[in-house]
């Protein structure tokens, strides 16, 4: 990419009932903001005023047929819709879902076909998003089909990173879910992502034990000694820095963590109960695995305050400098693989 020219970043608005139109428009109410990227809205013109109207927020923005047409220096709104619909801020309506994946679709679309270089997901409801041609528990799942990859749901807050093994699964499908072959993708996928992604050369990588006290030698449960255990035992014995299970009570209270680049959680509430207490509401959600970059906040539609003017951007923000680094670490990765000089000297550099 031309070091002149800003990264375009997209916007999708996810549930426009919530919260997720107002952190994004507060955060690029700073204007210092577009010194970082060229922001691109997948809504309508319409749309973006009457919530920046509603909501008392002062921004101007450049309306545009498609995301090409992107002007840097501008907040730019791909008009994906023509007519108004009715926002009712804080209630769950079918409307608001339908709206919520016609901006999500645009926006994926114009990602695969290079018209913005990274996606940030606005929150959707898992449950109005639902219809005969959406069948999703949420973005991750469609992402992984649409984007070339295998996806991997990974939580990021500085040097705190935490990754699931299963995410969106009842508890009760969790033990007969995680198999080696899941735990060998997943840590995969993670340790190549931290490389990658988060320019890590020797990733070290924990992870939390299924069962209370992983177990206590198949005393409770026999899952982490006969799955987790020789599996990690492989991964490790093959040349990755993978380590556990460990028992996740205490995990993160003692600061064990802290030895390790990143965690990989056996299900969605063992990771995201610490991680979200740790993170001081500035985490990020970061889809790793796929040949393009995506992240959200690390909160939902918060409808229980839509409208009122009051939700914090930090996280919305945070997604935005994380979606910026990845991708030119990425770019930088790939620039020094095909030039095996340029990447020695930087070895020698170092």
């Amino acid at each position: 990419m031309s070091e002149k020219r800003k990264i375009k970043l997209g916007i999708s608005i996810g549930d426009f009932n919530g919260i997720g139109c107002e952190v994004a428009l507060k955060t690029f109410e700073d204007p210092r903001m577009m010194d970082f990227c060229t922001p691109v809205f997948f809504a309508s013109n319409k749309m973006i005023s009457q919530q920046k109207s509603d909501l008392g927020i002062n921004i101007s923005f450049n309306g545009i047929r498609n995301a090409s047409q992107a002007i840097d220096g501008k907040i730019n709104v791909v008009n994906v819709w023509k007519e108004t619909p009715k926002v009712e801020f804080g209630k769950v309506t079918e409307e608001s879902g339908k709206y919520a994946i016609k901006s999500l679709r645009a926006a994926v679309s114009a990602l695969k076909n290079d018209e913005i270089n990274v996606l940030v997901t606005a929150p959707i409801n898992k449950n109005n998003i639902q219809a005969d041609d959406f069948k999703f528990p949420g973005h991750t799942d469609y992402l992984a089909q649409e984007l070339d990859g295998e996806s991997l749901m990974f939580m990021v807050a500085d040097t705190l990173r935490v990754g699931l093994l299963t995410d969106h699964i009842a508890v009760k499908s969790v033990a007969e879910a995680i198999t080696p072959k899941l735990i060998e993708k997943k840590v995969e996928i993670m340790e190549k992502s931290l490389k990658m992604d988060f320019k890590i050369r020797r990733p070290k990588i924990a992870l939390l034990g299924i069962n209370p006290h992983s177990g206590d030698n198949g005393t409770i449960g026999e899952e982490d000694e006969k799955i987790l255990k020789p599996t990690i035992q492989k991964l490790f014995d093959n040349g990755t820095l993978v380590y556990g299970p460990y028992s996740a009570d205490s995990f993160f209270g003692s600061g064990s963590h802290k030895s390790f680049d990143a965690v990989l959680a056996a299900y969605h509430d063992q990771g995201l109960i610490p991680f979200k207490t740790l993170s001081f509401g500035k985490g990020v959600n970061f889809t790793a695995g796929l040949v393009k970059v995506r992240t959200s906040p690390d909160h939902g539609t918060a409808y229980e305050i839509a409208g009122e003017g009051n939700a914090d951007e930090s996280s919305f923000k945070e997604a935005v400098f994380t979606a910026i680094r990845v991708f030119k670490n990425r770019e930088e990765h790939f620039e020094l693989n095909k030039n095996p000089l340029q990447k020695q000297k930087v070895k020698r550099a170092g």
